[in-house]
């Protein structure tokens, strides 16, 4: 008998605290954005490097390793100059150290493509564009 008004006053007190917070919407945790996503790497740092470097020709792309290489581009208000770039996100959340960006470039000597140096600020410049446009996408997703 002890037994059955105890199973009794546990089923009680569970209908009683499932009935209050019934309504109530759960608390869930927080998952950083770049572990929800299946790819290697920070989803929002991928599609922004994808973006800047859309208006070159791809040659590579992988999304587990988050290296994105380019094939070179000419640029048509300057045909004599030419650049490819490698994009690597090194890690799984957002952070400035988290892309690094390597770029060749070429000029047209005498019919021959050259080695030619690239500016530092070049590279630093498009690191930023890929990294402003991460903080926005991943603005625009916590507040959408």
């Amino acid at each position: 008998m002890a037994r059955r008004s105890s199973i009794a006053f546990v089923i009680a007190i569970v209908s009683l605290t499932a009935a209050c917070g019934g309504h109530k919407s759960r608390p869930r945790a927080e998952l950083a954005p770049s572990q929800v996503t299946t790819i290697g790497i920070n989803s929002y740092l991928w599609r922004a490097a994808l973006d800047t470097v859309s208006f070159m020709p791809l040659l590579q792309t992988d999304s587990n390793g988050g290296v994105i290489v380019t094939d070179w581009y000419v640029n048509p208000s300057a045909p004599g100059d030419r650049m490819k770039l490698t994009v690597t996100i090194l890690d799984r959340d957002l952070r400035a150290d988290a892309v690094r960006v390597a770029a060749s470039r070429q000029i047209l000597t005498a019919g021959q493509w050259v080695d030619a140096p690239v500016q530092a600020a070049t590279v630093q410049k498009l690191e930023d564009i890929i990294l402003t446009k991460a903080r926005d996408l991943r603005r625009n997703a916590v507040s959408g």
